[in-house]
């Protein structure tokens, strides 16, 4: 029998990739801001579970984003390199806290929720533009797009962290 917390897992990828491929892949800000809104389920995902897991689904997200996107495994290498960050960029973020088993990312600070997330999209999309553009005379234009398409996506994924959390004050 499939627990909750499976169960929350598999329902947040499925929307997810789906909210991506059919909603935002859609839709270009000023013709060229097009937010990876995806990268959450990174974000979501529970601290504890195991590692091997976590990298293998985030294979799939990635690969399924790229499928129907038609990105030629852009997206999966950008996802892969962040899942596999994760451990040392939450150790960065939230210190020794993190080691702890009652670790939360709910009871941590705003601060620090912001900082995790802004550093999951900086790294993912620095990644993945880096890769689309592949040419080292254009870093101006990956680094216009990391910032530019970065803030947006920062600014839905808090907005929808905000929306869909399961701590109600």
């Amino acid at each position: 029998m499939i627990n909750s917390n499976t169960f929350l897992i598999a329902l947040r990828f499925i929307l997810l990739v789906l909210v991506q491929v059919l909603v935002f892949n859609k839709l270009n800000f000023f013709g060229y801001i097009n937010p990876l809104i995806y990268i959450l389920f990174l974000y979501w995902y529970p601290i504890k579970q195991n590692r091997t897991t976590f990298i293998i689904l985030c294979f799939f997200l990635g690969l399924s984003v790229d499928i129907f996107s038609d990105t030629l495994a852009i997206n999966t290498a950008a996802t892969i390199t962040i899942a596999y960050l994760r451990p040392t960029i939450m150790r960065f973020v939230f210190g020794v806290n993190y080691e702890f088993q009652s670790f939360k990312l709910n009871n941590s600070t705003k601060a620090q929720q912001f900082t995790f997330l802004a550093l999951l999209i900086i790294i993912h999309h620095l990644v993945y533009f880096t890769l689309e553009i592949f040419s080292f005379s254009n870093s101006l234009l990956i680094l216009q797009k990391t910032v530019i398409i970065g803030i947006s996506t920062l600014i839905l994924g808090i907005l929808f962290s905000t929306l869909f959390s399961s701590k109600k004050e």
